[in-house]
């Protein structure tokens, strides 16, 4: 018996089909065109081919940069993931607590990023924050505007308590959905904690914990709002990301062209390396398939 295929939901997907050609195909597209061409003003445009790629490339500021971006995401993820494990793992499964802590992890999820730098960046001050008032009067010498080690501890420690609430949040998610016939097996077969975490807790967080990594590598190698507000991007440029050199490029000094070729650098770097991620962490589930 044939089928008769009703094609009439395509109606209904292509309003966001063409919101997102406009609001991200359009826009790549015009990023690529300034990518290989220069212009002196005037709307004058001269072709470039892929002179700008190579000057990105061969600049010992963009590979700067990156490793100061693969350096903090590096630190992020060794912080944040198992910090969300281990807060998940002591949260209550039932009962009045569940919904308290649901809303306290929550919280900081529901502040705008420059909020978020606003805070930080008045709580870490030396004069008037407390933070760095009372670092300063434990005898530390804290001042994340001279230091680039207290600049780079302040930066670490905001986006930690900002963002380590997903990790803890999704991995709550995959704990309340393991049966209990699980755990009674366990407790039956006299388990320790270590036993039914390892084969029984972590193998069913897999999943989100692979949503989890890639979310906060992806967020964390494009972050901007939260160093720039407090940082600027110093002291020197040790603060300095690809995302605020490339708004320094393109905004700062106008060099659209350069600015465009590091953007879509920048966009393959986050394409391969969440790829990669990818690959790495369903590389277990497709051999046992």
């Amino acid at each position: 018996m044939d089928k008769t295929w009703n094609n009439k939901a395509w109606f209904m997907v292509l309003p966001v089909l063409l919101l997102v050609a406009f609001s991200a195909v359009i826009p790549l597209m015009t990023v690529v065109n300034y990518s290989v061409q220069d212009t002196f003003g005037n709307n004058e445009f001269f072709w470039a081919g892929t002179d700008w790629f190579t000057d990105v490339l061969e600049s010992d500021r963009f590979w700067d940069a990156l490793g100061r971006n693969l350096i903090f995401s590096l630190v992020i993820l060794l912080i944040e993931v198992p910090l969300g494990i281990l807060i998940a793992l002591n949260m209550p499964k039932r009962g009045w607590g569940v919904p308290v802590c649901l809303v306290l992890m929550a919280l900081p999820l529901l502040i705008p990023w420059n909020v978020v730098g606003t805070i930080w960046q008045v709580f870490g001050r030396v004069d008037i924050g407390l933070l760095g008032r009372t670092m300063n009067n434990l005898g530390f010498d804290y001042n994340y505007t001279q230091d680039a080690f207290d600049a780079w501890a302040t930066i670490i420690v905001m986006d930690v308590w900002h963002w380590t609430s997903l990790v803890v949040l999704l991995c709550y998610a995959g704990l309340v959905s393991i049966p209990d016939a699980y755990y009674q097996a366990a407790k039956i077969d006299g388990a320790s904690r270590w036993s039914v975490f390892r084969f029984i807790q972590l193998p069913k967080m897999k999943r989100v914990l692979l949503i989890a990594v890639l979310l906060r590598f992806m967020d964390s190698f494009m972050i901007y709002t939260e160093p720039f507000v407090v940082t600027g991007g110093g002291p020197g440029n040790s603060t300095t990301f690809l995302s605020i050199d490339l708004v320094k490029m393109a905004v700062g000094q106008f060099d659209l062209g350069p600015a465009a070729a590091m953007s879509i650098v920048y966009f393959l770097i986050i394409l391969l390396l969440s790829w990669v991620f990818y690959t790495v962490m369903t590389q277990g589930d497709a051999e046992r398939g």
